[in-house]
């Protein structure tokens, strides 16, 4: 996906993130993300929203903290939160293509602009679907194209820092497979991080599959994955170790 349309989707995402939590209430619970309301979601994504903005606004070449939202609540937080994701977009959409700034996981990606979107892309897919999960009713559909790109990011990306928890005591392989759009990862397990191929085996020990949508969520740890074959413990290790909020 070209970053252009990573922008659109942030725009598009953040929007239907705010009419959810908006219709919601951000007194309600949010069923994805255990103990948390959707007051606390829409000051994590909001927060996240204005330190992204931050490092490509002012070309940041180290990592800063992360902010505590602020103290808000009700109408005033919700309209916080579409503030500074206007913002985000506004400051991607008139950044130079070449700006320099920090970023931090290894996903391939042409440059720190594009990095930065995507990655607020995919942040704030996630955390719609939890507003529109605290709302209730159908939640909006992600586009296959989209998914297949959020689970290479999840896999290549953030599961391959040091940081990751989703580790074997002896070498393990799962196969991540979309079975409606033919993408296939190969994650080879170890004491060390993971490692994350677009490539497929015959020897995984375990698949863990489903339309790309559907895994894509499931992947971060919102649904349930559609279909576990092999080693249904390595399943549950990620379902135990994966999780990112």
């Amino acid at each position: 996906m070209e970053t252009v349309a990573f922008l659109d989707a942030l725009d598009r995402e953040g929007r239907l993130l705010a009419a959810a939590a908006e219709d919601a209430g951000t007194g309600a619970r949010v069923p994805t993300c255990p103990g948390w309301r959707v007051r606390d979601l829409l000051r994590h994504t909001g927060a996240v929203h204005r330190w992204a903005a931050g490092f490509v606004a002012e070309g940041r070449t180290a990592p800063v903290p992360l902010d505590a939202g602020p103290d808000l609540d009700g109408d005033a937080l919700v309209a916080w939160y579409r503030d500074g994701h206007r913002r985000l977009v506004g400051t991607l959409a008139q950044a130079p293509a070449d700006v320099a700034c920090w970023t931090f996981h290894p996903a391939p990606s042409p440059s720190p602009l594009a990095f930065w979107t995507r990655r607020q892309a995919h942040e704030t897919a996630v955390h719609r679907y939890d507003a529109e999960a605290a709302r209730g009713g159908a939640p909006t559909a992600v586009g296959a194209d989209f998914a297949v790109d959020g689970i290479d990011e999840l896999l290549r990306g953030f599961h391959a820092r040091s940081r990751s928890r989703l580790r074997t005591d002896e070498p393990r392989t799962v196969r991540v497979r979309a079975t409606d759009t033919g993408a296939v990862w190969t994650v080879r397990l170890s004491a060390g991080p993971p490692a994350a191929a677009p490539e497929d085996t015959p020897t995984a020990d375990a698949e863990l599959a489903g339309p790309a949508a559907r895994l894509y969520l499931a992947l971060w740890n919102r649904l349930p994955v559609p279909v576990t074959t092999g080693d249904r413990a390595l399943a549950e290790l990620w379902r135990e170790r994966a999780a990112i909020v």
